[in-house]
């Protein structure tokens, strides 16, 4: 992979490590705090349409994208170890999809999948609704911070080359 490509790509995963972690960091932030507000029906209706709306274009390529540029970088890394930035970059490339991708797949989407089966309106979802909301943004905070992390790594490779 030549200099320029390799570049592009810390770049480009740079910016996608960023782009995720602040929709993360949106959640965590406000968005389960403003939805744990409102009666639980709402809440619990809101978070589903929200899961639903996720599964786009858009989003994914970003989410999934720049797991794939990872794992390129990864890749990378190893190969060309003795390059100023390596480190940072392998970094970033196993921070992301550990961090990112299998935390959401591992600890976010079970939730999700379990509450998608949930009337709003039943009592059994207004009392799982509030483990719900803690379960769910404390593991939002991890995929938060190493979706930031990456992005400093890839910063920092950049920095370095």
């Amino acid at each position: 992979m030549t200099d320029g490509l390799t570049g592009a790509l810390t770049f480009i995963a740079a910016i996608g490590s960023a782009l995720v972690a602040g929709v993360f960091f949106a959640f965590s932030s406000f968005v389960m705090k403003a939805l744990a507000r409102i009666p639980p029906p709402q809440g619990i209706a809101a978070m589903q349409s929200i899961n639903v709306a996720v599964i786009n274009p858009v989003f994914m390529t970003a989410f999934l994208g720049t797991a794939g540029v990872c794992a390129a970088l990864a890749v990378v890394s190893l190969f060309r170890w003795h390059e100023p930035g390596s480190g940072c970059r392998l970094v970033g490339s196993l921070l992301y999809p550990v961090g990112t991708v299998l935390a959401t797949m591992r600890f976010n989407v079970p939730r999700n999948d379990a509450l998608a089966v949930l009337d709003p309106a039943s009592d059994e979802a207004a009392r799982l609704w509030p483990r719900y909301v803690t379960g769910w943004t404390a593991w939002n905070h991890v995929r938060t911070a190493a979706a930031l992390a990456a992005a400093a790594s890839f910063a920092l490779t950049l920095r370095a080359r």
